[in-house]
């Protein structure tokens, strides 16, 4: 079975773009080391009738929105050896500044229980 790294994090409208640039160029550094896929993806319907809400969880404010992002591996194992390698790439680029708050960033790692 996979393994996945999930992201959730609240992004400024107005810094999207900016995000969006950040996210292409992390996408390359993973894909370059080896994650089978790499998504980002911006809340679009984030309005729910029922349970709680990204927007909730996160306590957006009224010019952020939600992105989802997720980063899929072979195994916790090859998840650990692609993400050493990428933070050593990282390292080498210095310290960025992240168009989010990254202090509200939910961040966990997920092994895949069902998969088709």
């Amino acid at each position: 079975m996979s393994y996945v790294d999930g992201y959730v994090l609240p992004v400024p409208k107005k810094n999207l773009k900016t995000y969006a640039r950040m996210a292409k160029m992390g996408a390359k550094v993973w894909m370059k080391h080896g994650a089978l896929d790499y998504k980002e993806c911006v809340g679009e319907d984030l309005k729910t009738k029922w349970g709680k809400s990204f927007s909730s969880m996160l306590k957006l404010k009224p010019d952020e929105t939600v992105v989802f992002s997720y980063i899929v591996f072979k195994s916790r194992a090859h998840r650990d050896r692609v993400n050493a390698k990428v933070m050593k790439e990282m390292e080498k680029l210095g310290d960025m500044e992240m168009p989010f708050d990254i202090k509200r960033m939910v961040y966990g790692g997920f092994k895949v229980l069902v998969e088709i």
